[in-house]
This record gives C-alpha cells, structure tokens and sequence, in this order.
C-alpha cells in the first residue's frame, strides 16, 4: 500500500483534515506554485476525488455543476493573485442559487500585499458581496530548527485554534446555508515540504441544523384565509428533482380552487398544471387577468424566468404571498406577506392536512384555457418554417427518456418554457444570475455525477465557455447541441429593435464561428444540420451510441427566428 503523505505545513493539513470530517470530497484544483500545500494534501488522500482543470472560470462552475448534482460542497483550489478571481461569476452563481462551494484561496502573508511583490493582490474579503462567510487565516512560520521560544510556541498555538475555528465557522456554514464560503489561506516558503505523518490533529466542530416551525396562531390564520379563498396560486420556479412528494401534488390536483404553475427549471410534472406559463396568459385581456388574479399566492423554488408572470403578479396582486425556503424569501412581486421557513415537503406535511378542497371554478377555466392554448400551439408549428422554435420542437421529442437536462442562458431557457417535456427529464440551468459565462463548464460537472446528459446551448453561450472542453473528465455519454443563429437572437425580439450595423455589431453580434474546429481538438464527434430533416437525422445519431462525447451544432436562419417567435405569441390572441 502506498504511504500516504502530507504537506509540512500545519494548515494545510488542518484544512484537508476538516474537509474530511465534514464529508467533502470533491476537490478541484487549478494547477499553481503557491497553493501546492493545499494541492499534495488533497491529492495524497486515498478518498479524495481530485480534479485539475487550469482555466479557474471553468474549474468553479465545474465545481458548481457537482455540487448541484451531489448537494454538497465542492471545495475548490487556487493559487493566489487574479486566479482567485476568476471565480467570481460561479461565486455569484451559487450565491444566489444555493449551491455549496468552499473557496480555497493560497495566499501569500499579509506582510507581503501592495509592496510590490509578484502576483500578489488584496484577497481579503474579495467576494464579501455574495458570499456567505469569508474566513481569513494567519500564516505559519515553518522552520527546519525545533522552536524553543515560549512565546513563539504560545502564538502559534493561538494561531492554530484562531484557523481551526475559522475554518470550522465556514465549512459549517457552506453545509448549513448552502452557499459559498472563502477560506484565504496565507502560506510561507517552503510549499513542497511533505512528511508521512500529521502534526496536528483539528477539532471538528458538528455541523448545526436549526429546526423552524410555524406559530400555532399563525397556522390557523392561514389555514383560514387558505381554506375561504377560492382562487389560490402555487407558482414553482427552480427546483432540484423530488423537492415535493408526489403526495401533496396528487392532494393539490384535487382541489378545485388551486391552480399550479410550473416553470420548466421547476422538475415537478402533472396533468393539472400550468406548465408553459408565457402561452397561457401571452395576450389575456384586462378583465382576464383580473380573473386569474390569486387570492393566495404561494411560491416554491428559486428563480422565475417568465417575464410575463411577474409583471402579471405585480401589477394583479393576491391578498397574501407566502413563501416556501427554509433559507430565504425574496419579495420578487412586491406583496410578500409571511416567509415559512420549511421545506417544502415539511410545510406541506404539517399543512394541508388541516386544509379543505372547496367549490370553485378557478382551476378548471385556466385548464381549460391552457388546453386551447396547446392546441394552438400544435396547430401553428405544423406550418412554420425552419427556424429556432421549430428546432426546440424537434429536440424535446428527439431527445431519449430520462436525460439530464442542462439549459444555457438565456434564449435556450426561454424557448424551453414554450414545451411540454417529457416528465422522465431532470431540468437545470444557472438561473441565479443568468449569466451565459459557465453553463457548459457546469453541465460537464453534472454529468460526471449525474449520467446522460444533455447540454443544450446558444451559440454565444458555447463559444463564450468554449474552454469547458479542456477538461479530461467529460463523460463519453455527454452531448451537446449548439442552436447557432449566428449571434444573439434573444436581442432581435427587444422592442425599438432596428436593423442597423449598430443593432448587429453591439446587440446580436453576428458571427460565422462553429464549433467543428474545437471538437477536432478537444475529442468531440461533430454532427451538423440545417434543416429539419437532418436534425431529425442527426438527432438519431447522436444517441445511437456512447462511445466518446458528441455535440450537433444546428444552424438555424438568423432573421426569420424572430418573426416567427413573435407571430407564435400573436397566434394565441
């Protein structure tokens, strides 16, 4: 058996034995000199599943992308100077959508910042905006020579129990909150020193999980109010797969004053619901809105994409709006009345049992609705040319049953929200900030714990991310479908929109890149379309096998895209 061996340096031993304590085993590294002791102790232990990827903006979100699949941290490693930032967008990323991630950042002593040293820059403190602790630890002397000074020993021990504290306080947090945390981590030369057995032995300080429960009082007013309205809304956004019991949805679909809406990120799928919210209420007149206006709105998930919903519930507003996270509650439509720190499953076991289905017709006339709507919606893409909606068409009825879904931002996410997927697909997307910077970077993450996978993408998304692929972990069964409109076709829907070299230059930014060069060199099997007969035919190839990872760039026709989107919604009044 190989002997195991760890960094000399006390702290980097402390941080990867509190990593273990605390169950974190993803660990990816990006390739320096001054994080090395943080590299040779994650790298030497037997249960740690190590990860190098060089390009620090790809390594965090292939970061974030694990630790979305895994629900629980991932820690990364850097080397000190710019480095670290550029793990800022996955940062704000897993911020905003929940996601544990443990920042480890080498740095060099405090003594050494803004003296002109080489890469050297202030890391203290760096993502204090979006970030849920950030811990900054002291530096260790380490010495050939046994220390004998009694103070010295004194301030390395209250060094010690200063870093064994931090570190607990952010890995603790990271698990408890689920978010991201910072652990700065100042290390003197040498960095490479290694020895066969510890020479500290941290205390582990037990994860906390506090327990919330409801007033008695405040249950039974909103037992009350909920069981004497007539029109109640759950709006679903975001949402991890098996967040809610198929129990509680079949005991929802039951009751006729209660009308579901669920967003395509949400993983939650039944008959009765509302699940392409932009085509049921895309051209409702005043006096209709006012119809579907809620009396009690509760809200599940994270993020909404539909545009339309949030102006429709902040301009109509329910009497009450509660939501449901046991972590936070935004006032995303400005009439929040009660925050029920729960998950999900728990609220509603505690909940509607107390509650009653009344007579109401609220329900039924928006199924109804819906039902005209998708009968529309069949009838105007049986006439359509090629184009981008098409193609979406083509691919949810293409792609194979119980695939991982990744959608790039943002015109891929919105095309998805206008079709009724298959209910075996798991959904996921960076909804937290929207941003189109990492979404490859983070499906490849997924798929390693996930299994087939689907990434779909815009053009601009893929090639913004192209350095995902310089990664040697990507799953052989991982796919990748490119909609290359030659630009950023969401703009071409903006209202004042002109066609203008302005408007195609600093807006859409029209191109002529594929990405058949970038398969050649990084492994990919290259499959093309530009019509629908071959993306049905390139569709069945790209799942005939799993043998090495593929990807189907399809080129739809970049000026007809937008008309076409913008009769579909005039289709429906």
């Amino acid at each position: 058996m190989k002997t195991r061996l760890y960094s000399k340096i006390p702290l980097a031993q402390t941080i990867v034995s509190l990593c273990e304590a605390k169950d974190i085993y993803h660990i990816v590294i990006s390739p320096g000199s001054r994080n090395a002791p943080l590299t040779i102790g994650f790298s030497e232990h037997p249960e740690m599943k190590c990860y190098s990827i060089v390009d620090e903006r790809c390594a965090a979100f292939f970061a974030l992308g694990i630790a979305q699949q895994i629900k629980k941290p991932v820690a990364l490693v850097c080397t000190s100077g710019s480095a670290l930032l550029n793990y800022y967008p996955a940062i704000s990323e897993a911020f905003y959508s929940d996601i544990p991630l443990v920042v480890l950042s080498a740095d060099r002593p405090i003594e050494r910042i803004d003296i002109g040293d080489g890469q050297t820059i202030r890391q203290k403190n760096v993502f204090e905006n979006h970030i849920l602790y950030s811990a900054n630890l002291y530096s260790e002397i380490v010495t050939e020579k046994k220390i004998d000074d009694i103070k010295v020993q004194q301030k390395q021990h209250e060094a010690q129990k200063h870093n064994e504290r931090e570190i607990n306080l952010a890995l603790n947090k990271a698990i408890e909150q689920k978010g991201p945390v910072h652990i700065n981590v100042p290390f003197y030369e040498p960095l490479y020193d290694k020895i066969t057995k510890p020479s500290v032995f941290p205390k582990n300080i037990p994860v906390e999980y506090p327990e919330h429960h409801i007033a008695k009082n405040v249950h039974l007013e909103m037992v009350n109010l909920w069981n004497t309205s007539k029109r109640k809304m759950i709006l679903i956004g975001v949402n991890s797969p098996e967040v809610v019991d198929l129990e509680w949805i079949e005991l929802l679909a039951k009751d006729p004053s209660v009308l579901v809406l669920t967003e395509t990120t949400s993983n939650i799928y039944h008959s009765s619901h509302i699940n392409c919210i932009d085509q049921l209420i895309t051209s409702l007149s005043a006096e209709e809105f006012e119809e579907l206006q809620p009396d009690v709105l509760l809200t599940i998930g994270g993020m909404v994409v539909s545009k339309r919903i949030k102006a429709f519930l902040r301009k109509y507003q329910p009497q009450s709006h509660w939501h449901v996270d046991d972590k936070k509650a935004f006032d995303t439509y400005f009439c929040l009345t009660e925050h029920i720190k729960l998950k999900p499953n728990s609220f509603f076991k505690d909940f509607l049992p107390d509650t009653l289905p009344i007579k109401s017709t609220y329900k039924s006339k928006w199924i109804s609705i819906r039902d005209q709507r998708r009968d529309k919606h069949k009838i105007y893409l049986n006439d359509i040319v090629f184009s981008d909606l098409k193609v979406f068409e083509t691919l949810f009825s293409e792609i194979p049953e119980n695939q991982i879904i990744q959608l790039s931002n943002s015109s891929t996410v919105r095309y998805a929200q206008l079709f009724s997927l298959k209910p075996s697909f798991k959904v996921f997307c960076n909804r937290g900030t929207s941003g189109i910077d990492g979404s490859t970077s983070t499906a490849i993450g997924a798929s390693l714990i996930s299994g087939a996978t689907t990434l779909i993408s815009g053009d601009l998304s893929f090639f913004y991310d192209s350095n995902a692929l310089w990664n040697n972990y990507i799953p052989s069964n991982f796919k990748i479908i490119i909609i290359n409109n030659q630009g950023g076709g969401i703009f071409r829907i903006l209202p004042g929109k002109e066609e203008n070299t302005n408007f195609s230059t600093y807006f859409e930014t029209t191109h002529n890149l594929t990405a058949i060069h970038l398969c050649k060199m990084y492994g990919f099997k290259y499959h093309s379309a530009s019509d629908h007969e071959e993306v049905r035919e390139k569709m069945q190839l790209l799942y005939q096998n799993n043998n090495v990872p593929q990807l189907l760039e399809i080129f739809t026709p970049r000026k007809e895209n937008d008309s076409t989107l913008i009769d579909y919604f005039k289709h429906f009044i």
